[in-house]
C-alpha cells in the first residue's frame, strides 16, 4: 500500500508560490503593502524549512576568488544568496555587473575599490581596464565600466578623460567632444592613421562593445572615409549600425556588429585595415581604412541574424568556426593575423589574403601548460600582443592568471616571469626590470657536462627538460620550480631572449629554446642551464629542493648545418 503523498521535498515547491508572489506585487500600490507581502512569503517559506532539501553544490568544480569551495550548508546557510547566471564577455552580462557591485558594497564587509578618478599617479583610479594603446609617452586606456577613454601621461604622471561622461550611453551616432559625448562600454583601443595620404597617428580607433560598433576619436584634426574634416577631440561612430548583427556591408554605418572586442591594425598597403575580433557572431572581420567596407574574413556564417555559428573548426573563410574570440594581433613581419579564440582556449593564424585560419597552439581544454605549440594549453586567453622583433607573441592567459609567451620560431610556449622594476629610465618612459636573481646551484649538485653542439647564426636551439623525480614525490605546491639560462662572458647571446622560466609539470616539462643571433661571428660559447626543483612527499609531511647544473657546449660557426633535434637535459634524482 502507498503511503499519504507528502510535501515534495525539493524546490520545484517554491515555484508556484514565487509565481504567486510576482503577481500579488504587480497588483500593489503601495510600498507597505509591497513589503507585507514579501513577508507574508518568507513565513510561509520559513515553514517549510523542514521539508525543502537544497541539494549540494556538485564536487569537482571550478571556483573563482575563493579560497576554497563553498558549501551551501556550511558556507551559506543563513544568508541572502543572489544567482547571477553569467557568461564571462557578455556585454548584456556585464551590463548588470554595477547592480551587484552596489549590492555587494551595501552588504559585503570586505568586495572592491574601483573608481573613476583623473589627477596624478597616486591618486587617479579605474573600473576594470580592457584594452590599451601606446604612443611616444601615453597610453589610452578603454576604463570599460567606467564608459571612459583614459590617458596616462607618462611625462606629468597624470591621468584624464578624453572620451565619455562616466555613465553608460546609449547614443549610436556620436560627434561631440570626447568629454561631452556619452559612449558604452569601450573594450579595446588602437593608434592608427585616418587613411590618408600621410601616415600619421591621429586617430584612436575604439572597439565599443556596448553599443556594437567601431568608433574614432580624433587625436587631431583629419577625415574619416566618406566624411567632411572634423576637429581634433571629436569623438563618433565609425562603423556599425548598433544593431546587434553579423552583418557586412560596403557602407559602414549599415555593417552590424556583435560585441566587438579586438581590434588590430594593418595600416600598410595592400592591407590598410581595421581587423575585429566580433566576439558574440564568433568572427573576424575587415574595416576598410580608405573607403570603410566591412567585409567577413573567418568564422560565422552568411545568416547575418545568427549569432549562434560558434565551434571549432579549422578551414578557409565561412568554413571557419570560431568561439568568442577576444583578441586579434597583427604580424607585420609574416603579413599574419593572430587570434585569440578564448572560448576555444586556443591561439589561431590567419591569412587574410587566402582566408585560410589554422590552429597555432593550444590543445583546446581549458587547461595550464608551456610546451611545444602542439602540447600547451591555455584558459580562454583574451588578448594578443606580437613583440617589437616579430618573433614572440604575447598571450594573456585570463583564467590561468599569466602571460604566455609564444616563440614564433622555436615554436615553444612559457610564462612571462615578472621581474620588480627598478628607478632607472631607459629606453624611453619605462622603468629596466632587474634581472631575476639567479640562486646558488649547491655544491652538492650534480653538475652535467653535456657533449659540444654546432650552431648557425640564426639557427633555434632546443634544450628540453627531461628530470625524474624520486619514487612517490611530487613537486610542491605554492612554491614554482624554474630554470634559469646563463651564459657567461658571452652575456649578448641571452639578448632578447627568454633566460627564466617555471616547471609546473613533472609530466609536461617545458622546451627552452635559445635563438643564435643572425650577425653572430664564428666562436665558442658554454651556455648553463641551472634549475631548481621543490618537491614534497606524497603526503607532504617532508619537502625539499633539489638544483642540477647543465652546461651544454656551443660551437657557432656558419659553415656547418647545425642539428636540428632538441638537445634532452635528462636527470634522475
Amino acid at each position: 500500500m502507498a503511503a499519504p503523498a507528502a510535501r515534495s521535498a525539493s524546490l520545484s515547491g517554491l515555484l508556484p508560490a514565487q509565481t504567486s508572489l510576482e503577481y500579488a506585487l504587480l497588483d500593489a500600490v503601495t510600498q507597505q503593502e509591497k513589503d507585507e507581502l514579501i513577508y507574508q512569503y518568507l513565513q510561509k517559506v520559513d515553514g517549510w524549512e523542514q521539508d525543502l532539501a537544497v541539494p549540494e553544490f556538485p564536487e569537482g568544480l571550478e571556483w573563482l576568488n575563493t579560497e576554497e569551495p563553498l558549501s551551501i550548508h556550511q558556507d551559506l546557510c543563513g544568508k541572502v544568496v543572489v544567482l547571477d547566471f553569467f557568461t564571462y564577455c557578455c556585454i548584456n552580462c556585464i551590463h548588470l555587473l554595477p547592480d551587484l557591485h552596489a549590492l555587494e558594497r551595501k552588504f559585503s564587509d570586505t568586495g572592491p575599490n574601483p573608481g573613476r578618478k583623473d589627477g596624478v599617479f597616486s591618486e587617479s583610479s579605474f573600473n576594470s581596464p580592457q584594452g590599451v594603446a601606446i604612443v611616444n609617452n601615453v597610453i589610452y586606456v578603454a576604463d570599460t565600466e567606467n564608459h571612459l577613454i583614459r590617458k596616462i601621461d607618462l611625462e606629468a604622471e597624470k591621468v584624464s578623460t578624453v572620451a565619455g561622461i562616466g555613465v553608460q550611453g546609449t547614443d549610436t551616432e556620436g560627434g561631440e567632444r570626447g568629454e561631452k559625448q556619452p559612449i558604452s562600454s569601450p573594450w579595446d583601443v588602437v593608434v592608427g592613421t585616418s587613411g590618408s595620404e600621410v601616415q600619421r597617428n591621429d586617430i584612436l580607433w575604439i572597439a565599443m562593445a556596448g553599443t556594437h560598433q567601431i568608433w574614432a576619436l580624433l587625436l587631431d584634426s583629419g577625415s574619416l572615409p566618406k566624411r567632411s574634416e572634423l576637429k581634433k577631440g571629436t569623438c563618433l561612430r565609425f562603423a556599425g549600425s548598433g544593431n546587434e548583427e553579423n552583418r557586412n556591408n560596403a557602407y559602414p554605418h549599415k555593417a552590424g556588429f556583435a560585441q566587438p572586442s579586438g581590434l588590430s591594425l594593418a595600416s600598410e598597403d595592400p592591407w590598410s585595415c581595421l581587423f575585429v575580433a566580433d566576439s558574440e557572431s564568433s568572427t573576424v572581420r575587415t574595416i576598410s581604412l580608405k573607403d570603410g567596407a566591412v567585409k567577413h574574413l573567418v568564422g560565422g556564417e552568411r545568416d547575418p541574424m545568427n549569432l549562434f555559428a560558434f565551434g571549432d573548426i579549422d578551414g578557409v573563410g565561412i568554413n571557419v568556426k570560431l568561439q568568442h574570440p577576444l583578441g586579434v594581433a597583427w604580424d607585420e613581419k609574416r603579413n599574419l593575423l593572430y587570434v585569440a579564440d578564448s572560448y576555444n582556449h586556443k591561439i589561431k593564424v590567419v591569412d587574410p589574403k587566402t582566408k585560410v585560419c589554422s590552429t597555432l597552439a593550444g590543445t583546446g581544454d581549458a587547461n595550464d601548460a608551456a610546451s611545444s605549440f602542439a602540447e600547451s594549453a591555455f584558459n580562454e586567453p583574451g588578448g594578443l600582443c606580437v613583440g617589437e622583433s616579430g618573433r614572440l607573441l604575447y598571450v594573456a592567459d585570463t583564467n590561468n592568471h599569466q602571460i604566455k609567451v609564444m616563440d614564433l620560431e622555436a615554436k615553444t610556449v612559457s610564462v612571462l616571469p615578472i621581474f620588480k622594476p627598478d628607478s632607472a629610465m631607459v629606453d624611453g618612459p619605462f622603468p629596466r626590470e632587474k634581472q631575476k636573481t639567479v640562486p646558488k646551484v649547491p655544491k652538492s649538485a650534480p653538475n652535467i657536462q653535456l657533449a659540444p653542439v654546432t650552431v648557425c647564426p640564426g639557427q633555434t636551439l632546443q634544450l628540453q627538460l627531461k628530470l625524474d623525480l624520486p619514487p612517490g614525490t611530487k613537486l610542491t605546491e605554492g612554491v614554482p620550480s624554474c630554470w634559469f639560462l646563463a651564459a657567461e662572458g658571452n652575456e649578448w647571446l641571452l639578448q632578447e631572449q627568454i633566460p627564466s622560466g617555471d616547471i609546473e609539470s613533472i609530466s609536461s616539462q617545458p622546451t627552452i629554446a635559445l635563438r643564435i643571433p643572425t650577425d653572430c661571428l664564428s666562436l665558442e660559447a658554454v651556455l648553463s642551464v641551472s634549475v631548481f626543483l621543490y618537491y614534497c612527499s606524497a603526503d607532504s609531511s617532508a619537502c625539499m629542493m633539489k638544483g642540477i647544473l647543465f652546461r651544454q657546449p656551443l660551437q657557432i660557426t656558419d659553415t656547418q648545418p647545425g642539428c636540428g633535434a632538441p638537445v634532452e637535459l635528462t636527470h634522475v634524482f
